[in-house]
Formats: C-alpha cells, structure tokens, sequence
C-alpha cells in the first residue's frame, strides 16, 4: 500500500475525530444511509495524497480506496454518483472546521507594537493553477500562466490570530482590484498592512474615511505631494531622496497621495542592507535584460533607500520607537 494513502487517512484522523467527520457528513446530507463511501473515506480522496492532484481520473480514486489497511472497492460511477451539491455542502462545512481550529490556536503576535488598534489586518493573496476544464469558472491570470486558476483572498487579525475574511476567487482578479471588498472591513481604529499589489489610492481613501489606517509599500507610479508655503506641490521622489545623507538610516516626511483624492500620510525611507541592495539591483538587470530593456528602474531609490507609505499617527504605532516602528509593523507580514 503506498505511504501516501496511509499517511492522508492518518493525518484526518489526527487533525478530526473519525465520529465528527461522519456526523458533518450525515448533517449535511452527503451520507444518508450505510455505504462503503463514508464521509471520512471521501474526505480523504478529494483532499490529501498524491491522487489529489488536478489531473487524477475517477478511476485513479476509485483505485486508491483499494489500496487502504482495510480495503473499500467502490466504481468510478459510484464516486461521480457522490460528487454532487452534498458533497459541495460536507466539504465546505469541513473546511469551515479546519479554519475554526486554527482560529483555536494560541495568539502569535506582538501586543505590545499594535496597543493604540483593536484590530491590525494583514491582507494577502496566493493563487494556484486548475485543470484546463475549469477555465470559464475560474479563468487563470492570462499570458503564459495557466489556463484555469484560482486565487485565495484572506484578511488575518494579527492581534487575535483569527481570519476575518477568507475568500476563492478567478486567479485573474488582480489585488488591487479585490481591494475594494477589503475596504468594507474598515472601521475606526483598525490598521491595514498591505503588500505593494493592493496599493490603490481610492480604497486608502476610503479606509481614512472611516476613521481605519493602512501601510503599504510605496507604488513609485503614484503621484505624491507636499505642502509648501501653504500650497500643495507634487514632490520629486528621486530628487527628494538625493539629498539624504547617506549615514542617516530612516526618514520620515508628511505627505500627501493620490492627484485627486489627496490623503494625508507620510512617506518613510528605509535604509537597506547593502547585500540586499545589490541583490535587488542584479535582479532588475536580469529583467531588464529578459525584455530586452535598455535601461530599467532599480526596486530601492538612490542609495538602497526603500520607500513606503503610512496613513496613521506615529505614538499609535509605538510610543518608543517612533516611525521606525512603522518598517517593523510591515515586516509582521511574514507571520501570515
């Protein structure tokens, strides 16, 4: 018997109790009477092990049930028989179950970083090829990538360790795009962390509206702003960040974001590591050259400077340290 099938039974029967599998799987209707096909046996065939795979045929399932400690011969008809809107209804409720233990799980964040918000939201995506069959439902992200292909949209508590939104979506709705049903989390005092691809001006807008925060990586397409004898100016970024010394290692400037929208935030420079800078300077070479680019714009500013932006009051992040505390906040994006 291949280690794959013993291991996929043993590691649902360590992670749900044999009883409370069944009972979802008579709850949801997916098991109405005895039949080889237990809700466990089902459960372990469309979820783990090697047959798992996109591409496995009913009959390559249908064969994995023989290879078990305890043999079940079931046909390929039997198991397309069993793949209906019930089967749809257990595998949800299981999946609600296994987001519910890991909601159970000890808190892993830094209390005392985020003590000012209620709530800080580390937003993030992955997303994942299909079989081709599945294009017109899932439609994969274009160009060379798969044809079919999903996207997995979580919002993380990083101060419960709890998901306040998880959600499947087509691999070709961009971040930046979902953001906006991101927004609808937005409350008063709650702080956003985001990744470089949710960078949208509209939705940070909207989350200063009501009263939340966010932190995100500087998009260097978006337009900024300073107020300079009481008239708002557009800023040089490059030619902002030429005049920094190069011995100082953060700094922090009032801004503003967006040609229309205007919101009020600040701009902090971090100084990078040098092995970084280099690493990042050979990596956009490398681009360029795949493009056939003549020139390319390097991922850090001037002196290994990487930019990012803030829209929040500096004692809220940390009364000690500052805006340094802004860099280290981003960073506890490597939790989720």
């Amino acid at each position: 018997m291949p280690a794959g099938t013993r291991s996929a039974i043993a590691m649902l029967t360590d992670f749900f109790a044999a009883d409370d599998i069944e009972a979802t799987a008579r709850r949801t209707g997916f098991v109405q009477r005895t039949s080889k096909i237990t809700g466990k046996l089902f459960l372990a065939l469309v979820t783990f092990g090697t047959w798992s795979e996109g591409k496995t045929t009913l009959a390559q399932l249908a064969a994995k049930g023989t290879q078990l400690r305890q043999p079940v011969e079931v046909s390929p008809e039997a198991l397309h028989q069993r793949m209906n809107k019930q089967a749809i209804a257990f595998l949800q409720d299981m999946l609600r179950q296994v987001l519910a233990k890991l909601q159970s799980l000890t808190p892993v964040g830094d209390d005392g970083l985020f003590a000012a918000f209620h709530k800080v939201y580390i937003t993030d995506s992955t997303g994942f090829a299909l079989p081709d069959a599945l294009h017109k439902t899932f439609p994969g992200a274009g160009g060379s990538a798969a044809k079919a292909g999903a996207k997995i949209q979580a919002v993380w508590d990083y101060k419960s360790s709890l998901f306040d939104h998880f959600a499947l979506t087509p691999w070709n709705i961009p971040d930046q795009r979902y953001v906006d049903t991101v927004v609808a989390l937005a409350q008063k005092g709650i702080l956003f962390l985001f990744d470089l691809g949710y960078c949208k001006v509209k939705a940070f807008a909207s989350m200063a509206t009501a009263g939340a925060y966010f932190c995100c990586r500087l998009n260097h397409q978006t337009n900024i702003y300073e107020t300079v004898a009481g008239r708002v100016e557009p800023v040089s970024l490059e030619a902002y960040l030429l005049t920094v010394a190069p011995d100082r290692l953060l700094l922090e400037k009032a801004i503003f974001i967006g040609a229309t929208a205007r919101v009020a935030s600040r701009l902090i420079a971090v100084r990078m590591p040098e092995a970084v800078v280099n690493a990042r300077r050979r990596m956009a070479h490398k681009n360029a050259k795949k493009k056939r680019l003549h020139s390319f714009t390097s991922p850090s500013h001037p002196d290994g400077l990487e930019s990012l932006y803030y829209q929040c009051p500096v004692h809220d992040m940390d009364d000690g340290d500052g805006p340094q505390s802004v860099p280290d906040a981003l960073a506890n994006r490597t939790h989720f």
